[in-house]
């Protein structure tokens, strides 16, 4: 995902974005790719991507109603429930 795609997406400033990718990248924790003038971020590895996950998750958890999470696992469960077979 390139830098000014991820601020549209979590509505921060793309420089203090880059900044924070750039310490990222430092610490080995995402990897980039450069296509033009663009450059695109990834996590390194499956490690770095589950801190990710749980990190997300457990931001979820801190707030009100039901986190994303759970609700795609329970939207999922009440479509089996409705699925005669």
């Amino acid at each position: 995902m390139s830098v000014n795609d991820l601020a549209t997406h979590i509505g921060k400033p793309a420089p203090s974005v880059s900044q924070h990718l750039a310490k990222l990248r430092m610490a080995r924790l995402v990897r980039t790719r450069r296509d033009g003038t663009t450059i695109f971020y990834s996590v390194d590895n499956d490690h770095v991507r589950q801190l990710v996950t749980d990190a997300v998750f457990n931001a979820e958890h801190a707030g009100p109603g039901i986190p994303g999470h759970h609700r795609d696992a329970s939207d999922l469960a009440l479509l089996h429930a409705e699925t005669p077979g």
